[in-house]
Order: structure tokens, then sequence, then C-alpha cells
């Protein structure tokens, strides 16, 4: 293995829960069966996520998992890419008095995604998503005692104790790679991790996680043999509006009541 697998890449490792550790492995060989270029020019060239955040997707136990998010990749900013679907490490807070915060709104998917919570859970309406709705729920939200979380830190952890895995179909994000190409170069990667998590559930007589599908680039896992072992959920990616009234998505998270404070 340490032969064929850069060592950057392979010290990456550290940061995902043990149980996955032999799973990466195997799939880290997959990517370099497929392109034995690849991982060895990856090493050498400037990406996102850095600090050896490769992997950070991959925190919580591989039994625990009970939903797979897949975006299409990093963040294109080296202080927003943190390694984590959908994360952007340069929010914090969630709320502003206008509403929601500068940084949330800099965000737009993540913007999108709290205001299809937002109406799924009934607080706003479809038609009307900024403006005076957004700042009455932003008075409540901040209100002394209120139920509603207040910071990125705390909806990672709402979505980390529902049983998400949260990761993107390209891992790296590098500004002179087409991402469609890096993602490419990580389908045996995500193939392998897709055939153990279904395996698991196979093993453990479990019902698969349902795997969740964020845009075109996500969508293109389809046409893995092992998607097709697990029931499913597909939608636009959040940065187009459509997607605060996509009604699989509210059917989804809805219920989940993410925004809110829970044990």
């Amino acid at each position: 293995m340490s032969q064929t697998i850069p060592q950057p890449i392979f010290a990456a490792l550290d940061l995902a829960h043990v149980s996955w550790h032999p799973i990466l492995k195997r799939g880290l060989q997959a990517v370099a069966a497929a392109d034995p270029a690849y991982l060895p020019a990856l090493a050498e060239a400037q990406y996102l996520p850095t600090e050896g955040r490769l992997f950070a997707a991959f925190t919580k136990p591989l039994h625990e998992v009970r939903y797979v998010l897949v975006g299409e990749g990093p963040y294109p900013r080296e202080e927003s890419a943190t390694g984590v679907c959908f994360m952007d490490g340069a929010v914090e807070s969630l709320w502003s008095e206008k509403g929601l915060s500068k940084q949330v709104n800099r965000a737009t998917s993540l913007r999108n995604f709290m205001k299809m919570l937002l109406v799924a859970d009934g607080q706003l309406q479809l038609e009307n998503t900024s403006g005076d709705a957004l700042t009455h729920i932003s008075l409540k939200a901040r209100a002394i005692g209120s139920p509603y979380i207040q910071t990125l830190t705390e909806l990672q952890a709402n979505l980390t104790r529902h049983g998400f895995l949260l990761l993107n179909a390209s891992l790296v994000f590098r500004p002179d790679v087409p991402p469609i190409k890096d993602a490419k170069a990580w389908k045996p990667f995500l193939e392998t991790v897709l055939e153990a998590l279904a395996d698991h559930a196979v093993e453990k007589s479990k019902t698969p996680p349902i795997l969740v599908l964020w845009g075109k680039i996500a969508e293109q896992l389809a046409t893995l043999p092992a998607t097709a072992r697990f029931p499913n959920a597909v939608s636009e990616h959040p940065y187009n509006l459509s997607f605060i009234g996509n009604r699989t998505m509210q059917e989804l998270f809805g219920p989940m009541h993410l925004l809110q404070q829970q044990k």
C-alpha cells in the first residue's frame, strides 16, 4: 500500500474513525488501480481542503451511518473547505438582526438549505422566504431560551447525530482542474465506500442507509452498481433557488428539525 499511495494522502486517514480505515485504504487502492498517476500527482499539487482534512467526513463510526449525503466538491476557498460536504468553515453564526447572517447569505447553498428547512417546518411560506419573514424568525431564534441552534457547528452536530455521512463526489478542489474530472477519479473510492456500507447492512440485517445525491456531479454516482443497493433521494444542488421548494428534500429533512437544539 505504501508504495502505491503517497504518504501525505495516506497520513490523512488519521482524521477518519478507525472503523473506516480498512475501507478507505481499499478505496484509495481502487483509485490507484484505475489511474496510477492520479494520487501521486495530487500529492504534489495544491488542493483543498488543506490541513490533512481529505477524509474529515469519516469521523462517524461505520455502524452509525443512516444517511449518505453526497454533494459536488469542496468549497473553492481555503477558509471554507473543511473536508465535510456542505459545511462552510467561514460560517459560524447562523442568524443576524435582519434574518440570516451575512456569512450564511454569502454561502448560497447553506442559505437555501436553511430556507428549505424553515419551509418544511412551516416557519416560512415558499412564496416569501426573505425580508420581514426571515427577520421575524431571526428574532425568535436569537431570543433568550430559544429552541433554535445558533451556529453552523451545531447544525453539523445535528446532521451527524441523525447519522449523516457528509461526502462530496470529489474529495478535492483544484482551481486548474475541472471538478467533474476530479470527481471521475474519485468514483472508484466512493464505490468502495458504498459497497462497504451496503455489505455492513446485509451483515447486520439492517436497511442500507439512504443515499442523498445533490447536483449533477453527485447524480453521476447513480451509474455505479453499488448505488442500486440503496434507497435514494435525489435533488438539484442547494445552490439552485428551486431547492428551497423541493418536496423530496422537505419530506426527508423536515421531520429532523435540524435548526432546533437536540439531545
